[in-house]
């Protein structure tokens, strides 16, 4: 065999009469976020969240005769419990009970385009839009039983659905709307009911998506059993970049079950009977399989060097000159990332069905517009014969395989019409293929004055593209292996104050002098997309690092050195809070114990998160327990506290392990994180003893996202908390392994 030979062998639809709630909710600094992902254009830039986009009330909202309530929304539920949330913000202002409302996200054909749910936005922007929404709905409701009643509308009342006059007399709101037009624009201000009467919002409504996942039932789009379907897997090429010579696709279509092998290109896949018998046929097929090789990636050792000898795009976010004050002391450091894996503990899967002539894709991508017009342009079909609706799966947090397993769906049902074919990805496939999270590497360098301040801050950092989300055929990978292969749009910087690989670069400090580089990379040596908060994970642990090197420099203690360098009061109130709670003051040292803090604002406009941590370093073995953390959280206007509690401990746990333990291991030859054992996660025994999340609430304040407010926090607080058990400060993540040993 050749050098250059690689041989492979080893819903329900409304029903009629409903009162509809939908909502297309992207503010203007959400752009960035979304940039050219077709969502609508703004409409009315002074409306509330969302409603900017699509202003018309009737788009929004619907009554019907009947009283029922359906609400829409293109926001889609990701394991974070926004559901629930969303629509406790809906049921608060329209005065229904939560249990009566239907509630229906993510779907071309019902819901309105809210581009991605990602970015921690959801509850800043859709929530915001839904509270103004439904509080204007809820009096126009009330105008129209005001003119039957023959009653002045501020002498009504509603509940549960219904208006109530003085005299007891009442009507449910589809007898109210009767006359009522709803065609018209949402106004400006609204009626929003009084924070001190909130019944709803400020509670802990049980999570309505729990159930089902709890007692094993239909939650998931892989649990899908839709009568007459088939199931169908892939053959993924062995590595980027590999061209299929050969395969035996005359034996493999003679297997029992199969009732296709699909070729083109370099896509190779099987649909069969049964879901065993088309795992046999995929592996078959790939055993089967001759590829020739791709182009070698880089050595791992060197990627970071590698990285910052590529061509870049070289964008200056902030730079500053305040007045000239000569330094005493500067420190200068070069921090690095890995690449990480998503590791989505379901590998993505989708259903497709094409039958008369329309398409219709079930789906956990996090955006069912974008996807669509990727998958229109993959099939050459209108935009209006494809249909995605949202169905929940292990999580995506980022872009993990789902926007590319729906493309194999929709591929395979092409050549299986009138049948759903169900695809779901291997563990190695979803491994070897998704889009991580990059690599990255940043240096800094910050300066002291003779008083102890920060006089000088310079910052850098390399990486590539964090949002390669289908914006075109081109970026689903079942699209770039075709005979006729669709080219991957171009990588593109996303813009402050959201930013990409720049996320949170920007300290909340104050600086009177600071110059702060993107050093954006077009084009890196292996495929990357969004991960939970992005850039953020690395640039706060580097700004967090940082903060207590120049406070140890200071003499300074940690948690009044940062204080000392903040105007902003809800900052100042984390930070003092978390502190206070955690016992800062009273910590004591013990052997092998290191206590750590670390403080930022998701993106520097959502949730403020500080926290405080104490960890354990066992020295025999390297290994780094965490002994407890305490996280102060301001997140505006609290909905659902135990949802808020549930994404910061989640987010905490899931930071640890990145910090922690994971890196993608590859070779010139390919992928080699392929499985559990090949890519390190944080394991239960690893999990905090105790957490301790203080909430606090702002009754009436803007809805702040909390989703992936904690996770750069909590690097910075271990990266502290190290170097304060150890005596050594480590730059480079993943931070445990056995150089921990002494």
């Amino acid at each position: 065999m050749s050098d250059d030979i690689i041989d492979l062998r080893r819903r329900t639809i409304l029903s009629a009469g409903a009162l509809v709630l939908g909502f297309t909710m992207l503010p203007r600094r959400a752009l960035a976020e979304f940039n050219g992902m077709g969502v609508p254009p703004i409409a009315n830039k002074d409306l509330a969240g969302s409603l900017q986009r699509t202003p018309m009330l009737d788009a929004w909202i619907k009554i019907a005769p009947d009283g029922k309530v359906t609400v829409f929304t293109g926001k889609v539920e990701l394991g974070t419990g926004v559901r629930t949330a969303l629509l406790q913000v809906a049921a608060e202002q329209l005065d229904v009970a939560p249990a009566a409302v239907n509630f229906i996200t993510g779907d071309t054909s019902l819901t309105p385009n809210e581009g991605f749910t990602a970015g921690s936005h959801t509850m800043a922007d859709s929530g915001t839009a839904l509270l103004n929404a439904a509080a204007q709905v809820r009096a126009l409701v009330v105008q129209g039983a005001a003119a039957q009643f023959k009653l002045a509308p501020e002498t009504l009342k509603t509940s549960n659905g219904k208006v109530t006059a003085p005299d007891g007399r009442s009507m449910h709101y589809g007898e109210a709307v009767r006359g009522v037009d709803l065609h018209r624009s949402a106004q400006v201000k609204s009626p929003l009911k009084n924070v001190k009467d909130y019944t709803l919002i400020g509670h802990s409504l049980p999570r309505v998506d729990i159930p089902a996942k709890l007692t094993g039932g239909a939650a998931y789009v892989q649990d899908m059993r839709p009568p007459g379907m088939v199931h169908a897997r892939v053959v993924r090429p062995p590595a980027y970049g590999a061209k299929l010579l050969s395969a035996d696709t005359a034996a493999v279509a003679r297997m029992p079950g199969v009732l296709k092998v699909h070729v083109d290109g370099n896509y190779l896949a099987v649909i069969a009977g049964g879901e065993w018998q088309a795992i046999q046929a995929m592996r078959a097929l790939s055993a089967s399989a001759k590829w020739q090789r791709g182009p070698a990636l880089p050595s791992p050792d060197n990627i970071h060097a590698t990285l910052r000898a590529l061509p870049s795009q070289d964008i200056v976010i902030d730079d500053r000159h305040g007045a000239g004050v000569k330094p005493v002391l500067t420190l200068k450091r070069r921090y690095t990332k890995q690449y990480v894996l998503h590791g989505s503990i379901g590998p993505s899967c989708s259903v497709a069905l094409l039958e008369q002539g329309a398409m219709t894709v079930w789906t956990h991508t996090q955006g069912v517009y974008p996807l669509r017009g990727a998958l229109a342009e993959m099939l050459s079909m209108k935009m209006d014969d494809v249909r995605c609706i949202h169905t929940e799966s292990a999580g995506c947090y980022g872009q993990n395989g789902a926007d590319d397993v729906a493309a194999d769906a929709a591929l395979l049902a092409r050549v299986m019409p009138d049948r759903p074919v169900r695809v779901q990805l291997m563990r190695d496939q979803e491994n070897q293929w998704e889009p991580y999270a990059p690599a990255m590497s940043t240096q800094l360098a910050a300066s002291l004055d003779a008083s102890g301040k920060i006089c000088d801050w310079q910052y850098e950092l390399w990486s590539g593209s964090h949002n390669e989300r289908p914006g075109n055929a081109g970026k689903l990978i079942p699209a770039q292996l075709l005979a006729k292969a669709f080219i991957p749009s171009p990588s593109q910087p996303m813009p402050m104050p959201e930013g990409g690989g720049d996320r949170n670069a920007i300290p909340l400090y104050t600086l009177p002098q600071a110059k702060i580089i993107n050093h954006f990379l077009p084009v890196t040596p292996l495929r990357s997309s969004a991960m939970r908060s992005l850039g953020a994970h690395i640039n706060i642990f580097a700004i967090e690092g940082m903060m207590d090197e120049l406070a140890t420099a200071a003499h300074a203690d940690p948690v009044e050195f940062r204080l000392r360098h903040l105007d902003d009061p809800r900052a100042r109130d984390v930070i003092e809070r978390a502190a206070k709670q955690f016992g800062w003051n009273q910590r004591q040292r013990r052997r092998d114990h290191g206590f750590g803090f670390a403080f930022g604002q998701y993106k520097n406009i959502m949730a403020y998160v500080a926290l405080a941590v104490e960890i354990r370093v066992e020295r025999s073995t390297g290994a780094v327990h965490i002994v407890r953390v305490t996280a102060a959280v301001d997140c505006g206007q609290g909905v659902n506290p135990d949802g808020i509690r549930n994404q910061i401990e989640g987010g905490i746990l899931q930071s640890s392990s990145w910090t922690l333990y994971e890196q993608l291991h590859f070779t010139p030859e390919g992928i080699t994180s392929v499985d559990w054992a090949s890519y390190p996660i944080m394991r239960y025994s690893n999990v905090p003893d105790k957490i301790d999340v203080i909430l606090i609430d702002r009754p009436g304040a803007p809805l702040l996202g909390v989703a992936e407010a904690a996770q750069a926090p909590m690097a910075g607080a271990l990266g502290n908390a190290l170097a304060d058990a150890t005596g050594k400060r480590w730059f480079d993540l993943p931070l445990a392994g056995p150089h921990l040993k002494s």
